[in-house]
């Protein structure tokens, strides 16, 4: 039997870098409605119009001001608006050769809301999301159907993010298409999901699940998009050590498989 390997340490959770989504998420509807009110001061003709156009700015604007408690009893709504202006923006962006930096910058803002929300009462019933090209794609372990067939080789995330999800008693799905993953989260009811995906896949989750808190983690694509990804363990762990409840321990003990992937 090989000697077992040292499972990652979590770390603190990174800083998350929202600043270009919510300078244009709450800077443009707040620039128009200081456009619209002033040229409501100054022109007496349409006033009225004007000055419901501003209001209606504000009114776009207010829930990017949304934090904690009261983000989480309107989060469907603010979701499905702050998607709406990243998809919206989407070709914008791409064309400005910043697509992946504006997604980004939304799955920060919105972790960064997550953090604050669960800062004070931690989840009690959390998922944890993982697409199925972590694993390398020479592997023959069947970890669709059961994530104990990891080899725990260490070449690859797998083993590591199996023995803590064991020893932690975490709940985990690896899936190979997002609507069985979508379809799962909701037939388990978590109260957050914790997902990691490209950050094409990620909005489209936060799109498709709005009520549901998901603290979302990018892939590393080294060789290129769904073959051999990459991505942080330790800041899985740490995302699960600060967001939610933790569990009893049990008498689980990480498994350690002989052989190789």
């Amino acid at each position: 039997m090989k000697e077992p390997r040292a499972l990652p340490q979590p770390g603190p959770l990174p800083v998350e870098r929202g600043a270009l989504f919510l300078w244009v998420r709450r800077g443009v509807p707040l620039a128009l409605a200081v456009f619209a009110f002033a040229f409501a001061a100054l022109h007496s003709a349409g006033r009225g119009w004007w000055l419901l156009a501003g209001t209606g700015a504000l009114a776009a604007a207010w829930p990017s001001f949304l934090r904690g408690e009261a983000f989480l009893r309107n989060q469907a709504t603010v979701m499905r608006q702050d998607c709406l202006w990243t998809n919206a923006l989407r070709p914008l962006a791409r064309r400005l050769g910043l697509e992946d930096a504006w997604i980004l910058s939304f799955c920060g803002h919105n972790n960064q809301r997550v953090r604050e929300a669960l800062g004070g009462r931690r989840a009690r019933r959390a998922l944890i999301l993982l697409p199925h090209c972590i694993q390398m794609a020479r592997c023959k372990a069947g970890i669709l159907d059961d994530l104990q067939a990891c080899y725990d080789c260490g070449l690859c995330p797998v083993g590591d993010y199996m023995n803590a999800a064991l020893l932690n008693r975490w709940e985990g799905r690896i899936t190979n298409r997002s609507h069985k993953a979508y379809r799962e989260a909701r037939e388990f009811r978590p109260d957050l999901v914790v997902a990691v995906s490209c950050t094409d896949r990620l909005i489209k989750g936060l799109t498709k699940m709005p009520e549901i808190p998901c603290y979302v983690i990018p892939l590393s694509l080294p060789h290129g998009m769904c073959v051999d990804t990459d991505f942080s363990v330790p800041h899985v762990l740490a995302a699960m050590e600060a967001l939610v409840e933790p569990k009893r321990p049990g008498d689980i003990q990480p498994l350690r498989r002989e052989g190789i992937a």
